[in-house]
């Protein structure tokens, strides 16, 4: 490189340009308003912001002129970069050969420029925010502040657009990373899930053929087999359960009678005389992913029921509106959950020490796939409880 072209610092300087990929992007609306309101400002037919690449000048915005891009060499945006001032103001008579080489281009008599450079926090000159105009001027104090307050913005939306980009490919390899998550956890429940079925279903065979043919010891330890065995069967059905309530974010928004739902879901429960689920009646939510909102009220419903050890079990389902939001209570009799474990119970994998009314112990799945749920709703619950007396979920869903 020539050093009389190029500054010292060009190699960093085109590494750091590098990072905000912006060179031959598409318009931008942004950096346009910006053009127009430094070329009303100042009074002069052309403003632009100019991004200095290796060997060309490609403007990112440029009001007044059709131009896409112009040679870098000789050019006066070139001046701005090497003299590295916090500002260039040149008239035709002190940089003759750049204003003859931009009149070629421009196909006009131009005989003023004004550039600002613009600087990462490196130092180093990405683009260049300028004016120019036909005539000689001189520009006043109130232009050149707002000139400078103009071409900060710019760099702002420079520094904006890297922080997107950095942001993007952090979120995509997040998502990659999630994907072989999810791969990894299908893989293993499935492979955990055969040998699994097939112990279940030797181990209640050996019960059921050999009933009476073993002590109580026997017996008892196979019942602990099977009852271990069901346990594990439920904890790797809760892992699926939680990771593929991400797609069931992505279905489409739809209608839905509140009614219909529930009483399909709570139809589900209501086999036996001891249960009893009331729910609204007349409601109609607009906009609403009907999936998730039923997967929410099915592992709440169930898990009221299961921690339930009065004689009758009631759940009772409320609804109320916002301007924002549609807001759902569900309220059971059951057990309910001690203060020093509410803040918990949404957490993934954490359980209660407390088995359900048939024995089993919890995964600590269920809750926290309804709160992931939920907040992808762009919502949120949160529960009330008196240990004895029952619980109450309130959730929120917002309004489309």
């Amino acid at each position: 490189m020539n050093f009389e072209v190029y500054p010292a610092n060009e190699n960093l300087r085109l590494a750091a340009l590098s990072e905000y990929d912006i060179v031959h992007t598409e318009a931008d609306s942004d950096y346009d308003e910006l053009t127009f309101l430094a070329a009303e400002i100042c009074d002069v037919p052309i403003a632009q912001i100019s991004i200095i690449d290796k060997n060309n000048i490609w403007f990112k915005s440029i009001y007044g002129s059709d131009l896409k891009e112009i040679p870098r060499k000789d050019s006066l945006c070139q001046l701005s970069v090497l003299q590295q001032k916090k500002h260039l103001i040149v008239s035709k008579e002190e940089a003759l050969e750049e204003f003859e080489e931009a009149n070629r281009h421009y196909k006009k008599n131009l005989q003023f420029y004004a550039g600002i450079p613009l600087l990462n926090k490196g130092g180093h000159a990405i683009a260049v925010f300028c004016i120019l105009d036909t005539v000689p001027r001189v520009l006043t104090p109130f232009q050149e502040r707002a000139l400078h307050a103009l071409a900060n913005q710019a760099m702002n939306l420079l520094e904006f657009r890297k922080q997107k980009n950095r942001l993007y490919k952090v979120q995509n390899k997040l998502k990659s990373k999630y994907k072989e998550l999810e791969r990894f956890t299908s893989v293993v429940s499935h492979d955990i899930k055969s040998p699994l079925a097939n112990i279940i279903s030797l181990a209640e065979l050996l019960k059921d053929e050999n009933q009476g043919k073993f002590d109580e010891d026997t017996e008892k330890y196979l019942q602990f087999l099977v009852e271990s065995s069901y346990s594990l069967r439920n904890y790797v059905d809760g892992i699926l359960s939680y990771y593929r309530s991400d797609h069931i974010i992505r279905r489409d928004l739809e209608e839905v009678s509140l009614e219909e739902l529930l009483k399909k879901v709570a139809d589900l429960y209501q086999v036996s005389d001891d249960v009893e689920i009331s729910y609204p009646e007349n409601v109609l939510l607009h906009r609403v992913n009907k999936a998730a909102l039923t997967q929410v009220f099915m592992n709440l419903i169930s898990n009221a029921l299961k921690y339930n050890e009065k004689d009758q079990r009631k759940i009772e389902i409320g609804f109320r509106e916002t301007e924002l939001f549609y807001c759902f209570t569900v309220a059971d009799n059951g057990n309910g959950i001690s203060d020093e474990n509410l803040h918990k119970i949404f957490d993934l994998f954490t359980t209660l020490d407390a088995n359900d009314r048939d024995g089993n112990p919890g995964s600590g799945i269920g809750l926290a796939t309804v709160k992931k749920l939920v907040e992808n709703m762009d919502g949120e619950i949160n529960v009330t409880s008196h240990p004895g007396h029952g619980s109450t979920f309130q959730f929120k869903i917002k309004r489309l």
